[in-house]
């Protein structure tokens, strides 16, 4: 489980197909002790079978070292490559990076289970003074779970549903996610992961039953 904060970035310096699926190395921004000693983000407690989440998507660390910097490589199985656009990503590439919430942390987002809905694409980005709005388009598919002043997460940021419209919605970015995650390097046209609350889809289930018996009446 995460919650939407993302800790740092980090560049894919590897890309590589495999029977399956797909191979990313990457290498974490900053990470070192000196860097959290410093308010930054230590990344030497990864280990083998931890989830992380890259760009919002849940994946699994096979392998990490910390020297000369901290690296880690995840296996992107080919459901993953399908759904997601991971499958497109190549070396130099920057992603959202944040380790799995531990179970005595700070939760300053919302439940983010990096499990992708579907991918959408920027259709509008505009500068507010400090601030950006970006827009996006609103996939069908998920239309319902996406509400005035709700929660989403697009490439593993949790945000707030500024403004809603039929077939798009926007959010307001801050300078510090604008200038912390890679949002500052998207252009209108390109893809975006998107994650809807958890919880939306935990009431339509329940109510399913409720509402369809009320139709057979």
């Amino acid at each position: 489980m995460f919650t939407g904060i993302v800790e740092t970035t980090g560049t894919v310096v590897e890309a590589t197909d495999d029977e399956g699926g797909r191979r990313l190395r990457i290498e974490v921004d900053d990470a070192s002790p000196a860097s959290e000693s410093a308010g930054g983000v230590a990344y030497d407690d990864l280990h083998h079978g931890q989830s992380i989440s890259v760009n919002g998507v849940c994946l699994t660390v096979e392998e990490f070292q910390t020297e000369p910097k901290a690296e880690f490589e995840v296996f992107l199985a080919a459901e993953t490559v399908e759904k997601t656009y991971l499958g497109d990503v190549a070396a130099g590439d920057r992603v959202n990076l944040e380790r799995a919430l531990a179970a005595d942390g700070r939760f300053d987002g919302h439940l983010v289970q990096g499990h992708v809905d579907t991918t959408t694409k920027v259709t509008g980005i505009e500068r507010v003074g400090d601030d950006w709005f970006f827009e996006f388009a609103l996939p069908p598919s998920v239309s319902q779970y996406v509400v005035q002043k709700g929660s989403v997460t697009l490439d593993g940021i949790s945000l707030t549903v500024a403004d809603r419209g039929s077939e798009r919605f926007a959010v307001a970015i801050i300078p510090t996610t604008y200038e912390l995650t890679t949002l500052s390097e998207k252009a209108v046209g390109e893809p975006v992961h998107l994650e809807v609350d958890v919880i939306a889809k935990y009431v339509e289930r329940m109510v399913s039953g409720y509402r369809d018996a009320l139709g057979s009446n």
